[in-house]
């Protein structure tokens, strides 16, 4: 399988913080300042003390997010502080996942590299990454110093993601208040001047349009790092108008391929909603977060509080919902206790043939994008025992589950290094109790019926798959396990799709 993976590749720099650091890194500010910034969160970073606040909000509410970081010398305090101390390792959705694909057994993995230092470049894997530019391949395989100073613009300076992981139970002192950490999780500081605009390395833009024919699945992410507004004026949607168009040009090129859309935590409510209709009618399948299903909730209508509960009825019904009202073949909802799936019957994703218009699907009725949706069987969907609609969950649980066991795997040990490694390692998993008693309120709540270790349903002619996650009882890593999940299960789908 030969697989884009665009647009955010970054640099990672995972640190897990104690609470004793956290501590001694309060008592560098004012105490006002820093309750007002919890209190009342930026939700960007400007400044040292935005940086303190955001960490000490999410390991007292035991919550992940992530800000961008707007300012050079917070970049600086950060890296001084932090970066040799951290482990570096590849970061990015579009990164992440590009690894993981190259790991799992695709052919070639395509990444757009938006600043290719020699840092970020020995972050690939090794086994199925091709970079466009030649380039980049020599100097990839030579170590060439990328030639970076201090006096680079920040704008061009390594994209560096400083990731803060931190332990529940982990406690700390707020200024003479003991605050314990709820639960695990991790707090993103993003320094990423060019994926904030979605760069697209022209090597990689090239590229994709010249070998259109040849790719077999296209994986877009990044979308959440946009802004509402840039320095140079410019909007948010005017990057999402070029990204659209180039990604309607390789359609245009080949109608075949799949295009996955996967979200990521957004800070802005507008810009969410804007990507999600934008690119519903090109995109034959989405991936989020229970986080971020609640954002959408004027798309869907679903009440969020029980989905940020990870209660799989209110999480099920939203991606009904969202998928039926918005025309989309399908969506998946990741979450740290169970993986939830809902698509149209007999969507396969794409219709027409190498060079062809992709301009309208089998019934012949175009969408408002232009751009083909997935062909749906013929006849009425609405008999659970029905052989060919067991078939076609038996085909998603089993991407799903696959998919599943990588990013356990991925948790447990930071790495994946094969299938016989992910098979081996995923047998010392176990599953999610809490994701085991959803599945059961699933069935209860769809009317659904158990296959092997999952469920499945159907509502409104959507179908609902769901199985409970594996955990780690000490996960080495909470970064990047939804690409992972993505990544793997993208690629069993294709690969299931070509053995039928």
């Amino acid at each position: 399988m030969n697989i884009l993976c665009g647009y955010n590749v970054n640099i990672d720099s995972v640190y897990r913080i104690s609470g004793a650091e956290i501590s001694e890194l309060l008592n560098t500010f004012e105490r006002t300042e820093i309750l007002e910034k919890i209190e009342n969160p930026p939700g960007k970073i400007l400044s040292k003390s935005d940086f303190a606040a955001g960490l000490v909000y999410c390991m007292k509410n035991g919550c992940g997010a992530e800000w961008l970081v707007f300012k050079q010398s917070v970049f600086e305090f950060l890296k001084n502080r932090y970066f040799e101390k951290s482990l570096v390792r590849m970061g990015g959705n579009a990164g992440i996942m590009a690894n993981a694909l190259s790991e799992l057994g695709a052919s070639r993995v395509i990444p757009n590299v938006a600043v290719p230092s020699r840092t970020q470049l020995s972050l690939f894997s090794k086994k199925a990454v091709y970079f466009p530019d030649v380039s980049l391949q020599a100097k990839e395989k030579s170590g060439t110093k990328s030639g970076k100073n201090p006096d680079v613009p920040f704008s061009n300076q390594d994209p560096i993601h400083f990731v803060f992981d931190f332990s529940e139970g982990e406690t700390f002192s707020l200024y003479g208040k003991e605050i314990r950490v709820p639960r695990e999780n991790r707090f993103i500081a993003t320094c990423d001047q060019l994926n904030f605009k979605l760069f697209v390395n022209p090597a990689f833009g090239t590229y994709a349009l010249q070998h259109a024919c040849e790719i077999d699945g296209v994986l877009i992410s990044g979308f959440h790092l946009l802004l509402e507004t840039y320095p140079d004026d410019s909007t948010y949607r005017e990057v999402l108008e070029n990204s659209f168009a180039q990604l309607k040009a390789w359609r245009a090129r080949n109608d075949k391929f799949r295009v996955h859309l996967e979200f990521g935590h957004f800070g802005s409510k507008e810009i969410a909603n804007s990507v999600f209709l934008k690119f519903a009618g090109i995109s034959n399948s989405i991936g989020m977060n229970e986080d971020e299903l609640a954002m959408l909730r004027n798309l869907h209508g679903i009440p969020a509080e029980g989905i940020l509960r990870m209660e799989a009825g209110a999480v099920g019904e939203a991606a009904c919902e969202l998928a039926s009202r918005h025309g989309i073949g399908k969506i998946f909802i990741h979450t740290r206790e169970f993986f939830l799936a809902v698509f149209k019957p007999g969507s396969s994703g794409g219709s027409g043939i190498c060079g062809g218009s992709g301009i309208s699907d089998e019934s012949g009725i175009s969408n408002e994008s232009g751009i083909s949706d997935e062909p749906r069987v013929s006849g009425k969907w609405d008999d659970i025992d029905d052989p060919a609609l067991l078939k076609a969950a038996e085909k998603k649980l089993e991407a799903m589950s696959f998919g599943l066991r990588c990013a356990g795997v991925y948790a447990a040990s930071g790495r994946l290094e094969g299938r016989e490694f992910v098979e081996k390692e995923a047998s010392k998993l176990q599953e999610s109790l809490l994701g085991r008693e959803q599945l059961q309120l699933f069935l209860k709540a769809f009317h659904g019926k158990t296959f092997e270790h999952g469920a499945y349903a159907l509502r409104e002619g959507y179908v609902l798959c769901i199985l409970p996650t594996l955990l780690s009882k000490s996960p080495l890593t909470t970064v990047g396990l939804g690409d992972t999940l993505t990544a793997a299960t993208f690629l069993r789908e294709l690969e299931l799709d070509v053995q039928a």
